[in-house]
């Protein structure tokens, strides 16, 4: 039953409780908006001017000053946020800071007065008006920047009478945050009351939405600018394999998405993207660090807040690993503190320009013992700075010279981001004076005030060499020095600016490096998954792995690839192919049987030789005419074949040398027909020594049906038909030049194209079918009883011709490219060497060397 009331009364109890919460958190907050209090005479009392601001006590400035017109700047002068646990059974403690103090950030809010002093000072710029400020300690955190926010925008304006608008206490603009998460919290709650806030330090590209922040404003380029370039860097040197870690804050998570997607399209990968706060755990610093030291990947690039950054490199610097490249943004590449790690030596990045603010160093070391007392925050510097706390250490006594003092708040050497504060509060005091001159009396009109946004957006002046505009979004012209960490004589490390990037110049001009960068590791390091592919091959890329890891494989036959990192080979033109190494095209060698190679020259020896060994053998044979040898074999025929033989030997030299349209028609012709006068004569042979011994029988008259003039008609008749047979062929489809293409994939083939393949083998059974006739008439013939049958001769002739020509046929289709020639020329010779050895060395080896045996009756005895 206890059990039932408690899960019954407890919701109930809550929600009353909850509402009685917020009724009175409620009644304060309107107390607190309705009440008026007098301009207080002391000047830290001045922020007193709401008595419940929030739940709570209001926040005292860490800086303040009265004026006609109060300006509001937020700073990140601590390091961290005190931790509160909440209990929910009392008011939770205030917001405090806590933590060591960030004398650079401190020195920027310094330059913000230093600005509106002198702009007070000034007799051209809002002259006859006194500018003051309310300026807030956020300590890097957003709840603290929402807290300044309200007191910016709960303060009521106090009015000296009905038509004049006083602003002691009232802001008309916000210079800060020096952090972009606490720069969108800020613009969050400033922005509907049209106050316009100028940054000096925060980078976020979200910030440009003047949708989402339509009162925004920055004197320091845009994170995406920087993002470009830092891609730009990195891919500058080859880099294309990095890891990255960044702020878990809106600075370093859109600041990183900005740099990844730019570094996706210059072809960049990452191996590993880690973030971290400085709130994080320990085993969460470990494990990054961790990551960062097995990784391969020999560059970083780390998009984080300095304070961020240290708590890492802290880790890191325990256990250290191979010197790694880092690659820095803008918010602590040129941070002093962090050049105390010596891992980051030879760190390159974007920072903005080194200036000058005449006077500001000597404004600076103007801190009175009564100034420091004046003001809680530079008391707290001053005994930090001098190590003079209290009761533990030595008392702060104002013997102290900060002449003396070596630390970020005094180094005016660089002046990067201070200018940027300089630069966002003479904006706002331009935007006011447009306002303000107009009016004669120099006070600001009630219905004027909101008109300070507007004028904000249309400010363009110069000062001390700078110039400040802002685009549509609210940013300036994107200018960045590279910064390098270099070694100095002393061995330490010191900023040095080795080149600079400008957007506002075409693509090609905005990057450039003026002097020599010093490395982490001495040299230019090399970070890539995959070595390059070189020229000759294409990427593969690895499975599950980054497009930039991949392997490199050879290219396909007859593709190239001419540049380094080819993602694909591209196919050589038709009569080009590539080189070894497969990184250009070269035309294909063209081949064709050639005079000026070995295979050419034997060949044409050949033909050469046989033709003047038939020439010789028809001069034996025509000055020994009258012999018995020579007369019994049908003279004339012979010197016929003699001369048939002769262009036989000779036509071989046609298929020798480049192709042309002429020569292909003239070779097949030439061929055809010399090789059927040859046949025809020996045919003639043949039948003349059949008809021969069949005459000798009693009663025979075939002698005179195969006279002289018979023998002349059929060799004749059987070569006219070869004529007609070649005339066709070249009438209707002739033979041609061609360069054959298929054969050899690297090589041209110059050749004679058939034409008609019809004609060819025409050509070639017409001479196959003679040659088959005569072989069976000098077989049928061979038996004869004479001591001297030249049918033996011929016989042997026959089966030699045949044989070449029977096994010519494989071999040419078989053959490839110029040997498909040198095989028909082969043939050629082969042939016309078997009838002229066959038929007439026996004769001429009876003429030279046996004359007994060159008698009638020899050669007419039996054997």
């Amino acid at each position: 039953m206890a059990v039932l009331v408690a899960v019954f009364f407890t919701p109930t109890l809550t929600l009353v409780l909850f509402s009685l919460c917020f009724a009175l958190s409620l009644y304060k907050s309107v107390g607190g908006l309705i009440m008026r209090v007098e301009a207080s005479s002391n000047t830290d009392n001045a922020t007193d001017s709401v008595d419940c601001l929030l739940q709570g006590t209001p926040k005292i400035p860490a800086f303040t000053q009265k004026g006609d017109y109060i300006i509001g700047g937020s700073f990140h002068m601590h390091y961290y946020l005190k931790t509160v646990e909440k209990n929910y059974t009392s008011l939770p403690e205030p917001l405090k800071c806590t933590g060591s103090m960030d004398t650079r950030e401190l020195r920027f809010s310094r330059a913000m007065t230093f600005a509106i002093d002198e702009i007070n000072n000034s007799k051209d710029l809002l002259p006859g008006v006194a500018l003051g400020y309310k300026i807030h300690d956020s300590c890097s955190s957003a709840p603290m920047a929402v807290q300044g926010a309200f007191q910016f925008t709960n303060d009521p304006p106090l009015y000296k009478n009905s038509k004049v608008c006083s602003q002691s206490g009232r802001v008309l603009a916000v210079i800060g945050d020096s952090g972009s998460t606490s720069s969108i919290s800020l613009s969050r709650i400033i922005g509907p009351f049209e106050i316009p806030q100028v940054s000096h330090f925060a980078t976020c590209a979200c910030l440009s939405d003047k949708k989402q922040y339509p009162t925004f404003f920055r004197t320091i380029p845009s994170d995406q600018f920087q993002a470009d370039a830092l891609a730009k860097l990195v891919k500058n040197f080859g880099w294309t394999w990095i890891g990255v870690v960044r702020s878990r804050s809106d600075y370093g998570n859109n600041g990183m998405a900005s740099f990844l997607q730019a570094a996706q399209k210059e072809g960049i990968c990452v191996e590993y993207s880690e973030s971290i706060t400085r709130y994080d755990p320990k085993s969460k610093i470990q494990q990054v660090a961790e990551v960062i030291r097995r990784s391969t990947a020999m560059v970083v690039v780390a998009f984080t807040s300095p304070g961020d950054l240290w708590v890492l490199l802290e880790e890191l610097t325990v256990h250290p690993s191979p010197p790694r490249q880092w690659i820095g943004s803008e918010a602590w590449v040129t941070h002093p503190e962090v050049l105390r790690y010596p891992l980051c030596a030879g760190a390159i990045g974007f920072a903005i320009p080194q200036s000058n603010i005449p006077g500001f160093r000597e404004y600076l070391l103007d801190l009175s013992p009564a100034k420091v007392a004046a003001s809680h925050v530079l008391s707290e510097f001053w005994e930090g700075a001098f190590n003079c706390a209290g009761s533990v250490n030595r008392v702060c006594d104002g013997t102290e010279d900060i002449q003396k003092l070596q630390n970020p708040f005094t180094d005016t050497s660089q002046l990067r981001i201070t200018n940027m504060v300089y630069k966002a509060v003479y904006a706002v005091a331009h935007a006011i004076h447009n306002i303000v001159c107009k009016k004669m009396n120099s006070k600001m009109q009630c219905d004027q005030f909101m008109k300070v946004l507007d004028q904000l957006k249309r400010v363009n002046f110069s000062r001390n060499g700078y110039h400040v505009s802002f685009d549509a979004n609210g940013d300036p012209v994107a200018f960045y020095e590279l910064i390098n960490w270099k070694r100095n004589e002393d061995g330490g490390l010191e900023f040095v600016t080795v080149g600079h990037y400008d957007e506002s110049l075409s693509p090609g001009q905005k990057f450039n490096i003026k002097r020599e960068i010093s490395w982490a590791d001495g040299g230019v390091p090399v970070s890539v998954c995959s070595d390059s592919c070189r020229p000759g091959t294409r990427k593969v890329l690895q499975k599950g792995k980054p497009i930039c890891c991949y392997d490199c494989v050879p290219c396909a036959e007859g593709e190239i690839s001419n540049t380094t990192d080819s993602s694909d080979c591209s196919p050589c033109p038709k009569e080009s192919w590539p080189n070894a190494e497969k990184n250009f095209c070269r035309p294909k060698l063209v081949e064709f049987l050639s005079f000026n190679e070995i295979l050419g020259i034997i060949l044409a020896a050949f033909s050469i030789v046989g033709a003047c060994l038939t020439i010789i053998t028809a001069i034996v044979l025509f000055k020994h005419r009258f012999t018995p040898v020579v007369k019994a074999n049908n003279s004339e025929l012979s010197f016929l074949l003699l001369f048939s033989l002769t262009l036989c030997f000779l036509c071989s030299l046609t298929f020798i040398g480049r192709p042309s349209d002429w020569s292909c028609m003239l070779r097949h012709t030439a061929f055809g027909i010399t090789f059927v006068l040859c046949i025809s004569c020996v045919l003639g042979k043949t039948i003349v020594v059949l008809m021969a011994f069949k005459a000798t029988i009693p009663g025979s008259s075939v002698a005179k049906w195969f006279g002289s003039k018979q023998q002349r008609m059929t060799v004749v008749s059987f070569t006219f038909v070869q004529v007609l047979i070649c005339t066709i062929w070249l009438v209707l489809k002739p033979p041609f030049s061609v360069r054959n293409l298929t054969t050899y994939k690297d090589k041209i083939i110059l050749e004679c194209a058939l034409g008609s393949a019809l004609g060819f083998w025409a050509v070639l059974g017409y001479i196959g079918l003679l040659a088959v006739f005569c072989f069976v008439l000098a077989v049928l013939a061979r038996k004869l009883p004479d001591n001297f049958n030249e049918a033996k001769l011929i016989t042997f002739s026959m089966l030699i011709f045949s044989a070449v020509w029977i096994t010519f046929i494989p071999a040419y289709i078989s053959s490839p490219g110029k040997f498909t020639v040198a095989v028909e020329v082969f043939a050629i010779l082969a042939s016309s060497f078997g009838l002229i050895f066959c038929i007439f060395f026996p004769k001429c080896f009876i003429i030279l060397f046996r004359p007994e045996k060159n008698t009638k009756k020899h050669l007419m005895g039996k054997k």
